[in-house]
């Protein structure tokens, strides 16, 4: 029998096979040996050990499209990043990693800023700005208001979609109206620090439509460096790709060299700086870490 995992908790992984329901299982012994985890999503072979009470072993993870360590998912045609515009006020540095993070495993990317009633059209206008050439469509809404989510269902529809995003911007309230039946538990903004309480402690699989899942994730703060060499590193700032060409040199990083059509770009508005910032950390980031 085959399913798909919806949900894991404490070694145990729940599996929905069409047509017949949900099954409490466990993974064989093998999985640990071969050092393979179910993730959810994952689309596994079954065996029933309980038809009563529904309950059964996990025999086989098939071959995986895609997975994500962090939220651990796998076969994911999509992903909204979300970010608030306002409370916390966006760290466009993390979500540049949410990006990459995404862009390495060939995920393509909704950006998602909600909150967007705490927000002017100015600071709209400016994130809209930044992001323009980021490759990613970009949606202002408020989950709260319920401003925008016909667009963001319209966006969902027949795919499976993971999100993903800091704490306390709202993801839960946001898949909250997207569906019925599960109300994802949401947490309050500390005033003190303005950053989200962990809410979402397991990921889960959560249908909101014919043919159309989402996954909800626990949010973070902060992600390490990647996994790549720093020259990789502009190919994942597609607002590049006009301008490396113009570069005086071969292998240009666009950071120190004379001569640079991406830095002769931003001088002319023509690449947010903010990108270009943030590229500039991360390369550093990437140039110094260590090799072993």
């Amino acid at each position: 029998m085959q399913g798909k995992i919806i949900r894991g908790i404490a070694g145990f992984y729940y599996v929905h096979v069409p047509a017949q329901g949900i099954y409490e299982c466990k993974a064989k012994g093998i999985f640990r040996k071969n050092k393979l985890k179910p993730l959810v999503g994952d689309l596994v072979n079954l065996s029933i050990l309980d038809e009563e009470n529904k309950k059964g072993n996990i025999d086989e993870v098939l071959e995986r499209e895609n997975e994500l360590i962090r939220p651990a998912v796998a076969n994911i045609d999509q992903a909204l990043v979300i970010f608030a515009v306002k409370k916390p006020e966006p760290n466009l540095n993390l979500l540049d990693r949410f990006l990459i993070m995404m862009e390495q495993k060939e995920i393509p990317c909704i950006l998602v800023f909600n909150k967007s009633d705490l927000a002017t059209e100015e600071e709209k206008q400016k994130l809209q700005e930044i992001y323009s050439g980021s490759g990613c469509e970009i949606l202002f809404i408020s989950a709260k208001q319920e401003c925008g989510m016909e667009e963001v269902k319209a966006l969902l529809q027949g795919k499976t979609s993971t999100v993903a995003g800091p704490s306390g911007v709202g993801k839960s309230s946001l898949i909250n109206k997207l569906q019925s039946g599960i109300s994802m538990e949401t947490g309050s903004i500390s005033e003190k620090i303005e950053r989200g309480k962990h809410t979402t402690r397991h990921t889960e699989f959560i249908p909101i439509g014919d043919d159309t899942f989402i996954m909800d994730t626990p949010g973070f703060s902060s992600l390490a460096v990647f996994d790549m060499e720093k020259e990789e590193l502009e190919q994942f700032y597609p607002e590049f790709d006009e301008y490396r060409d113009c570069c005086r040199f071969n292998g240009c990083s666009h950071t120190h060299e004379p001569g640079c059509g991406v830095k002769e770009a931003i001088e002319e508005r023509k690449i947010s700086r903010e990108r270009y910032e943030n590229y500039k950390l991360i390369y550093e980031e990437l140039k110094n870490k260590k090799k072993y």
